[in-house]
């Protein structure tokens, strides 16, 4: 697939870090202090979707690796799923393995991740949350993740995105979903 629009890559402790949005900034800085040495990537158009920010990166759908975070009922925890762009998340499968789930609201999200929906990064959230990390990102050597903004994203590998997160890997992905 060919990328058609022109993102714009930036990098922490450059001079053009300070054009990233604020919740970006904070992201480039994580993602320095960790060692990764790739610039995050200003969409010209929103990723809040998984297919805009593959059409944004010219990539596949199944190579955005989206956070899609849940409310754990018995304590209010957040339960942020890491899951491949093609999939869909089988809340009984994620229930199964973390306890009962609930919805979370943009509230919930912006309170407990620290990030706006659209733009949850997998790293730097307000409060710790329980994360599992989809199976099916392992099929792909690179991935897109959020980087703070709905139009940021960052790239990595899948081992790369376990290694920061600390995710349990898990099959999170409804069946005929992919």
């Amino acid at each position: 697939m060919q990328n058609l629009a022109q993102p714009l890559s930036l990098s922490a402790g450059t001079a053009t870090e300070a054009a990233l949005p604020e919740s970006a900034q904070r992201v480039a800085r994580l993602l320095a202090e960790l060692g990764h040495d790739k610039p995050i990537v200003m969409l010209p158009s929103t990723g809040k979707t998984s297919a805009e920010a593959a059409a944004g990166l010219g990539c596949s759908v199944a190579e955005i690796a989206k956070s899609i975070v849940f409310r754990r009922l018995d304590d209010d925890a957040p339960v942020v799923v890491i899951a491949s762009g093609s999939n869909r998340v089988d809340e009984a499968k994620v229930a199964a393995r973390v306890g009962a789930l609930g919805k979370a609201d943009a509230r919930f999200v912006r309170e407990k991740t620290g990030y706006a929906i659209g733009g949850v990064c997998p790293i730097g959230h307000a409060v710790a949350p329980v994360m599992l990390l989809d199976r099916d990102l392992f099929r792909h050597d690179s991935l897109w993740a959020a980087a703070g903004h709905p139009h940021a994203v960052f790239n990595l590998t899948p081992q790369q995105l376990q290694a920061i997160t600390g995710a349990e890997v898990a099959d999170v992905a409804q069946e005929g979903a992919a």
